[in-house]
């Protein structure tokens, strides 16, 4: 391919692939496409755009570098070595990138700024970060690195129900379970060293397939991404709708958080369902650490 595109190296390739990225942005309210491309420290490239959700409150949008970093979360990769992006990095994005391990040396392309645009590292972006070395110790894993939340006493809230039991709107109980298994293991993956609380979200489409999402937090909180908007990504990354004449078709969803969280995201969860998922079922399962209950 780098031959074919006239390109003598991988991070050049990304500029290249860019346009195609940003195509499949969807800015729905904004009508400003943002495409990502990101070079993985394993060699793997990732997509990621913007993606807005009308009707609902702007905080709800994903933005490019989050659903790029999402989406290389999705696939287990480790580390992410360059960027290339069609417009700068907003605030929200160059402190959410602080989550990973070597943040500072990430290195950004922004293809707006024409051809003779070059890598320069996250640090130029943002010279005086704030991020986990305030708040974490050093060898806390951060995002993109193994996470296992103890999670013990996993019940079902059958007053957070919104729709009858034991069937997701006609698709049967193995889904609700798989639903459930699969939020479960997103909330046990999920970065949230700050509030420490975890949480996973999965949804279902209408032939039984579930996408799962981990909640992933930043140490200055607002840029945090939810677990809601991070299984919308696996939902999309895998080719879900939500584009252009498209709708989501969410027929059933389960979250899994602790009890009494400090951070709970099922009301946010119920008006994200309301306003792209309508008729979707959505049930809510608690937790406590396995702490807590030994």
């Amino acid at each position: 391919m780098m031959t074919e595109l006239g390109v003598a190296s991988t991070p050049e390739l990304l500029a290249t692939l860019v346009p195609a990225a940003q195509r499949l942005a969807r800015p729905a309210i904004s009508n400003f496409p943002v495409g990502a491309v990101g070079l993985g420290t394993s060699g793997r490239i990732y997509i990621g755009v913007n993606v807005e959700f009308p009707g609902l409150p702007l905080h709800h949008s994903i933005h490019a570098e989050q659903f790029l970093i999402t989406n290389a979360a999705l696939h287990g990769e480790a580390g992410i070595r360059c960027i290339a992006v069609s417009s700068a990095p907003c605030g929200h994005c160059r402190q959410f990138l602080q989550e990973l391990r070597g943040a500072a040396e990430i290195q950004i392309l922004v293809t707006s700024d024409g051809p003779g645009s070059a890598f320069r590292s996250l640090s130029s972006f943002l010279p005086r970060p704030f991020g986990p070395p305030d708040l974490l110790h050093k060898d806390h894993p951060l995002l993109l690195e193994p996470h296992d939340n103890k999670i013990a006493i996993l019940h079902g809230d059958e007053e957070a129900e919104a729709g009858g039991s034991g069937t997701c709107n006609g698709i049967g109980g193995g889904v609700e379970a798989r639903l459930r298994v699969k939020a479960e293991g997103a909330a046990r993956a999920a970065h949230a060293p700050y509030s420490k609380c975890p949480a996973g979200f999965a949804v279902a489409d209408g032939r039984g397939r579930v996408y799962a999402g981990s909640y992933e937090e930043s140490a200055a909180y607002n840029p945090s991404l939810g677990p809601v908007q991070a299984a919308a990504v696996a939902y999309m990354a895998a080719g879900g709708g939500g584009g252009a004449g498209k709708g989501y078709e969410f027929v059933a969803a389960a979250l899994v958080e602790a009890e009494g969280a400090a951070v709970s995201h099922e009301a946010t969860a119920r008006i994200f369902l309301a306003a792209v998922a309508p008729r979707a079922h959505l049930k809510v399962y608690r937790f406590r650490s396995s702490a807590d209950a030994a």
